[in-house]
């Protein structure tokens, strides 16, 4: 029986098409993004420029307008709440860290059993970096951030710290500055912003770029220091804001400063490597900023009502933006609802593209409150309806108080502190207009790159208007007697209870909160265990158990 023949002239076509498809494969094949999340400490609504802060932010704000501004973003009320929820893309409530934070010799700390943001993108083969801020629990060496998956973490473990001598005092008094878990005593007198900036620029630089990096840089700044000395900055970032009459807000505008060109200095190095086409950057603050004097410091979420660790707008609705070259519209602001939950599920989708599936069900598989929304954040794609429709702000039963957002309508209870509108203190000169052009500003040619987003955005500030306050603004509500309700599509800032003209809202929105009630666990706050004192560990902050 004859054979078939197969002639070289035959086989040649298919050999090629065979390796042109190959090809092809091996040049689409999608190369997960590099993340950078950049956390802000305590940053107020009114302290960066594109939100018309007399505080000049030229790199946070190139980096804003030639990316998704997202201006209806909310955090928790104070840091650790927010930490959590970073990490585990879960409301508070369901971690236990819904009552406070943690304090220096609390033996508790975020859930060993909760599967972290670092630990999910290491499965998908990141290399996971940390620099600066933890404070999610440090009583056991199980619940450092190299343990709860970072390759690596250069930082502190409190709250908060003196930015020069990294001493932290919280009932007590230690030096809280770490290396993987050994105590890194060689950097006194290194301003922490700048002592952070050159670790994460060390990180950019040195990573193998076979794969793909997440560093999530949690800065100091702008948080206060320890009591006895709580806004520093080198004297040459003071000096920046000589049109700031207010002595306090000049200083906090210098930790300001220093913050932005961070961000600068850590964007350089992601284009001086060539990363930065291949990536994400996430800019947040935890939490609303500390005005009023609170915490000792000069933070401003004007317009916005209230402070930090509150409830009402100015401790909730936060500073937040993403940028990156893989954005599909940039030069957007977002005006719909976007949670700090959602960064999980959010960062998860853009890692693994079309392996992370139906984010409803990837979403309940991995029991988060977030909601995946990268492809609305991008631009690629998106639902017809926005997928985040409600806001769980807090429940606390220790304290009693909570609240929630539902549609255009906010609903809070208890007791909830510092409920006035605080304006920026102190005189501003009209030099606040121009004393802003000689900073150095790193990221000074994004916009020229995307001509398009400069006519879609044009560098305006994006204000908040609030309408006239009436004369009985702050009598209107009164949530430790009965809770209140506000419309904030028309009322922003706060000014009307409308709880006795719209009760079959306050009905509903009570409801809700019952059903998040009934899923809360208990918070997992513990009494302070006196074996956590630094001076019975060489004066240093570090793990007692």
């Amino acid at each position: 029986m004859p054979g078939t023949k197969i002639t070289s002239t035959w086989l040649l076509p298919f050999i090629l098409l065979l390796s042109l498809n190959l090809d092809c494969g091996l040049t689409t094949a999608r190369t997960p993004p590099n993340i950078i999340f950049i956390l802000a400490d305590d940053l107020g609504w009114h302290d960066v420029g594109f939100h018309g802060s007399e505080i000049k932010t030229p790199n946070i704000d190139k980096l804003a307008y030639a990316g998704v501004i997202l201006n209806n973003y909310y955090v928790q009320p104070i840091c650790t709440p927010t930490r959590g929820a970073i990490m585990s893309g879960k409301y508070p409530i369901h971690t236990g860290l819904q009552h406070y934070v943690i304090a220096g010799t609390q033996p508790y700390g975020l859930p060993l059993s909760v599967t972290t943001l670092p630990q999910h993108l290491k499965a998908l083969g990141y290399n996971t970096h940390m620099v600066g801020k933890w404070h999610l629990g440090m009583f056991k060496a199980d619940y450092l951030p190299e343990n709860r998956g970072f390759d690596s973490h250069f930082g502190y473990y409190m709250g908060h710290a003196d930015y020069f001598d990294h001493y932290a005092e919280d009932g007590y008094l230690g030096y809280d500055l770490h290396y993987n878990g050994e105590t890194a005593w060689n950097y006194s007198e290194v301003y922490s912003t700048q002592l952070y900036t050159q670790r994460a620029e060390k990180i950019i630089k040195s990573h193998n770029q076979s794969k793909p990096l997440f560093l999530y840089l949690a800065h100091q700044a702008v948080h206060a220091g320890n009591g006895g000395d709580p806004i520093q900055a080198p004297q040459e970032y003071i000096e920046r804001f000589p049109y700031i009459k207010n002595v306090p807000r000049r200083m906090f505008a210098g930790v300001v400063s220093a913050l932005d060109d961070s961000v600068g200095a850590v964007y350089q190095a992601l284009q001086d490597t060539g990363m930065a086409d291949n990536t994400i950057i996430v800019f947040s603050t935890d939490n609303g900023g500390p005005t009023n004097h609170y915490d000792q410091n000069a933070a401003c979420n004007w317009p916005l009502k209230g402070n930090k660790n509150t409830l009402w707008q100015g401790g909730v609705r936060g500073v937040g933006f993403v940028h990156s070259p893989l954005l599909h519209n940039p030069g957007r602001i977002v005006n719909e609802k976007v949670h700090v939950v959602d960064w999980l599920p959010t960062l998860l989708q853009a890692a693994e593209g079309e392996g992370f599936k139906s984010q409803e069900k990837s979403e309940k598989d991995l029991d988060l409150d977030g909601i995946g929304m990268w492809p609305e954040i991008s631009g690629s794609s998106g639902r017809a309806t926005w997928p985040r429709q409600e806001v769980l702000l807090n429940i606390d039963p220790t304290d009693k108080f909570g609240g929630i957002i539902v549609g255009d309508y906010k609903l809070v209870y208890g007791n909830i502190p510092i409920s006035g509108w605080f304006p920026p203190p102190g005189e501003v000169t009209g030099e606040a207009k121009v004393a802003g052009d000689d900073f150095s500003a790193p990221v000074e040619n994004v916009l020229l790159f995307r001509p398009e987003i400069e006519k879609s955005v044009g560098g305006k500030p994006i204000t908040i208007e609030c309408g006239v306050m009436p004369m009985n603004a702050t009598k209107q509500c009164q949530p430790e007697k009965a809770p209140c309700l506000f419309d904030l599509r028309g009322d922003p800032c706060e000014y009307h209870n409308v709880a006795s003209d719209l009760p079959e809202v306050v009905t509903r929105l009570e409801e809700r909160l019952i059903q998040y009630y009934l899923t809360m666990i208990p918070p997992a706050n513990k009494p302070e265990d006196p074996r956590g004192n630094p001076q019975l560990h060489g004066g240093v902050w570090k793990p007692w158990m």
